[in-house]
Order: C-alpha cells, then structure tokens, then sequence
C-alpha cells in the first residue's frame, strides 16, 4: 500500500518547481494561477529570490504548498494513493491532492493561514527548538517545569527528536535543562511559536476561513496531525483542521499507523527530503523515497 506524505515548513529552496513550471503546460498553468489568487508573483521568488525572501511565512507555506500539489497533479495517474499524511502544512497539501477540496480553496485556505500565523509571529516574540537524544516524556517533564512562561511540545518527529515551541525565555529555559539531562537543543530558524498556545489567535481568524470552505470526501483516509488518525469525513477532516495550529504534530504516532495499516511504501511529495529521514527513524525497515 502507498503512502503519499507532503512536507511542511522549512522544506523550500530557491528553484523549487521550476522544472515543473518549465515542463509541463498544465503545471505552468496551475503556478500562474496561484500567482494571480496570491497577488504578486510567488513564481518569481520561488525560482530566483533569495533564502531569505523564502523564509518569510506568508511565501514559505503557500511556495511548498504549491510545489508538492503541483508535483501530485504533474504525477497523474501514477499518483494513487492508499494513505495520505502531511506534516504541520503539509497536511493542506495532502488533502488537495487526495480530493477533500479544491486547489484553488486550499491555496486560499494557506494564504489565510500563513497570514494569521505571521500576525501572531510579530505580536510575541517566540520561538522553536529541536530536542535530540532524548525520550518524549522527559522533554514533556521539561516542558511542564518551565514555571511562568509558555513551552510544550509541538512537533514529536521521530523517537529522539522533539521540536518544542513557546516563548523565547521559555524555549530558552526548556533548553538549559535539556542540556542539564545530556540531551540536545538546536534552536530553529523561524518567526513563531508553531503549534503552541501562542497561536490561538491565529487559530481562530483561520477558523472562519475553514468554516467558509466546502470540503469533499478525500479519494483515500488522510491520517491528521492532531490524533494521526486516518479520516474520510469532510465535517471530522475540517474540525481537525482546525485544531491543527495550536496542537502538536503527531509525526511519530502517525507513520506507526499508516505501517500499522498496511503501509509499505512511503513517497514523499514536495521540496526536501525530511519526511523520508523521519519515516526511517521510526522505522529503519520501511521503504521511503521521493516523488521527484
């Protein structure tokens, strides 16, 4: 059985699907509408800006997003998917590509989203960090420690590694005592508190764009961050949803079920390869490759 899984932030690079807008005439197309729903040429700085006009949330999440949908629609009839699973944005991507709503619906539903948590980002100054070596619940030990500050655990990746997502003191704190217990912290490159308390503003100004948006029954179970559970129904796919931002991304619980459920090949759609790392370290036996 295939399981599509689609990349979240931190995946883009400068280049990312300029062989696709340069190969195919349906690809082209689907980029220069998106060019036209954004309103200003994501084309130009997804081909030829720098990494830093990349890093910006509000061109980071819709350029992977229209990478790994574009790809999934460039792959035709060889994209049949069994499974579909998305990291953090990713999964808006997945549940394009599997059918549960439209391009042109999720696109505007990544610009909503990517302009909601780009606010909250001004707003707080907050942060994220890795966590390497160490067990979940000790992180979660850490986390809950933290005395007056916000910290929790935002993203369980793969077993021994952790992303931990709140304020800068938090996050900062949090990191001490990782290292006081011999583990690792690697603060990341982002604006935000990702999937943290944090972004409640956020999460509600993305609640009335979701609420507004029709949802469809996917063409196969889409196994969703906040219980990594599989999911067919529209109104189930859409309450999740909306709970994504401020719950962590349950990464590690997800690939163990979609194996658990017959998954025996793991292909990744979109920029980067982190996912296949990911899946690998869950388990080292699972056959994972990119679409590309």
């Amino acid at each position: 059985m295939k399981a599509y899984v689609f990349p979240g932030q931190g995946a883009q690079f400068v280049g990312m699907g300029k062989n696709l807008y340069d190969g195919n005439e349906e690809c082209r197309a689907m980029f220069e509408k998106a060019n036209e729903i954004i309103g200003f040429r994501i084309t130009d700085l997804m081909f030829a800006g720098t990494p830093e006009d990349l890093k910006q949330t509000k061109v980071t999440q819709p350029a992977i997003f229209l990478h790994s949908v574009i790809l999934a629609k460039y792959m035709g009839e060889a994209f049949k998917p069994d499974m579909v699973g998305g990291h953090s944005l990713g999964e808006f991507s997945a549940l394009v590509a599997a059918g549960a709503m439209s391009f042109e619906d999720g696109l505007r539903l990544v610009i909503a989203r990517a302009n909601a948590m780009q606010k909250c980002c001004e707003k707080t100054p907050s942060t994220m960090a890795a966590v390497l070596k160490l067990d979940d619940k000790t992180v979660e030990d850490i986390c809950a420690s933290v005395e007056g500050e916000v910290v929790v655990p935002a993203n369980y990746n793969c077993p021994g590694q952790l992303v931990i997502s709140g304020t800068n003191e938090g996050v900062a704190r949090a990191c001490e005592k990782v290292k006081e217990v011999k583990g690792k912290a690697l603060p990341l490159a982002v604006g935000g508190a990702f999937h943290s308390p944090l972004m409640e503003p956020a999460r509600v100004e993305l609640a009335e764009a979701i609420e507004k948006t029709s949802f469809m029954k996917p063409v196969c179970p889409c196994y969703q961050n906040v219980d990594a559970m599989p999911h067919s129904d529209p109104a189930e796919i859409k309450k999740n949803l909306l709970m994504q931002l401020t719950s962590p991304v349950r990464w590690t619980a997800t690939v163990q079920n979609m194996l658990r459920d017959g998954a025996t090949e793991f292909i990744e759609v979109g920029p980067g390869t982190a996912l296949q790392g990911m899946v690998k370290r869950v388990n080292p036996d699972a056959n994972a490759h990119s679409a590309e």
